[in-house]
């Protein structure tokens, strides 16, 4: 499946904007063209949160999306649609993209794995930069393996990409099957300045530690400050709304806000934010010289229902984005390569998990820690029950 930020000639492009609907594409985009000249059937569309700014996926003007485990709690955003399509079974992997964990949080929410690609290492073409490159397509899939033969068939550029890596040699899908040489692994239950993850999700570090030590990695406390990063990155991701063009009439409570402070931001201050984003990244990436990988927290909360902040100031929610999907912008900040991966469920039956954070361009290396783990503590067969039913 394709999520609706991306486009499928022929096919609805509407970005979760109500009065976009009727919108249809004229052409594939750089991704969606790899996709089909490697054979696969596109199932179709996939809901999107409006504009992919939110982290749940309720646009005005749509259904909302909701969690194969249990309908009453949202799959995340803002590709829930597509992680919600996986988790029900109606289709083995799905494109998803990332911008501030919004292909890393549903999976988490919905018990999957999720791969946020290096920064260059898949194509936005025909666009260009998206968000001084905070922004990548990625893969959303069951398993370890079904994620990275979808990155395989993403991976590469077009001519112009202002950011690009070179194919992956061998292949991702290749490095399922090969085990890492033992690693030097940190992690964190707390993120700066927010505070502890909840006791679940900080169970499900630690489970992934004690799995880390028993296949012989070195696995020691240890995580870079993002306290100062969080305003700049702020500025940076509710721009997307400017440059997006659309009428805030056109838009939901909550984007019409984000939208009405990033029409407020001269250019200068909005580029200081991107300097210092940038000077915050080479602090971050550096403290990847002396680990191999970090593993934190995917969120630091387990999902919300749906429709649960509907009702509050839009100030609030913004604070309540944070305060949750804390771990994950960091790492489009930096361009690191992340994925998520599911460790097992929560008390009241939703999924739970971690992400593993790696040096930059260093994807072979987590897919074949997270195919590692995913022999220690298989999970592709722990489903919802929905996914089970005949209709």
């Amino acid at each position: 499946s394709i999520k609706d930020l991306n486009a499928v000639a022929g096919l609805p492009c509407a970005y979760g904007v109500r009065w976009l609907k009727q919108r249809i594409a004229t052409e594939d985009d750089g991704v969606v063209t790899r996709i089909k000249q490697a054979g696969f059937v596109i199932l179709g569309k996939t809901a999107t949160s409006e504009a992919g700014t939110l982290p749940y996926t309720e646009p005005d003007g749509f259904p909302p999306a909701r969690n194969p485990w249990n309908p009453d709690y949202t799959p995340g955003g803002s590709s829930g649609g597509a992680a919600a399509a996986v988790a029900a079974g109606l289709c083995s992997i799905a494109q998803g993209s990332d911008g501030g964990g919004s292909i890393r949080g549903p999976a988490f929410c919905c018990g999957l794995v999720g791969i946020k690609p290096s920064r260059g290492r898949v194509t936005h073409a025909p666009l260009g930069d998206r968000l001084n490159g905070i922004a990548t397509n990625g893969p959303i899939g069951r398993t370890v393996a079904d994620a990275a033969a979808l990155l395989d068939v993403m991976s590469g550029h077009v001519t112009g990409d202002p950011y690009w890596l070179p194919d992956p040699d061998p292949s991702f899908l290749a490095a399922t099957e090969t085990p890492p040489k033992p690693l030097r692994i940190a992690f964190a239950t707390t993120i700066a300045p927010i505070g502890d993850a909840d006791p679940v999700c900080q169970q499900a570090v630690m489970d992934a530690v004690r799995l880390l030590e028993g296949l012989g990695h070195t696995v020691e406390p240890g995580c870079p400050n993002f306290e100062d990063l969080i305003e700049p990155f702020q500025i940076i991701w509710q721009a997307v709304l400017a440059e997006a063009g659309v009428s805030g009439l056109a838009l939901g409570k909550m984007n019409r806000w984000l939208l009405g402070r990033a029409r407020f931001c001269s250019c200068g201050k909005y580029l200081r934010a991107v300097s210092t984003m940038q000077k915050i990244s080479r602090r971050i990436v550096a403290f990847f010289d002396e680990v191999d990988v970090l593993v934190l927290p995917t969120y630091l909360h387990s999902t919300i229902r749906v429709g649960e902040w509907a009702n509050l100031r839009s100030a609030k929610t913004l604070q309540k984005i944070i305060n949750w999907v804390a771990p994950c912008p960091p790492f489009n900040a930096t361009g690191q390569p992340v994925i998520a991966l599911p460790t097992g469920l929560a008390p009241n039956g939703l999924p739970v998990g971690v992400q593993l954070v790696g040096r930059p361009a260093a994807e072979a290396t987590l897919i074949a820690l997270a195919a590692q783990l995913e022999t220690a503590n298989p999970w592709s067969d722990r489903r919802p029950a929905l996914a089970n039913q005949e209709f």
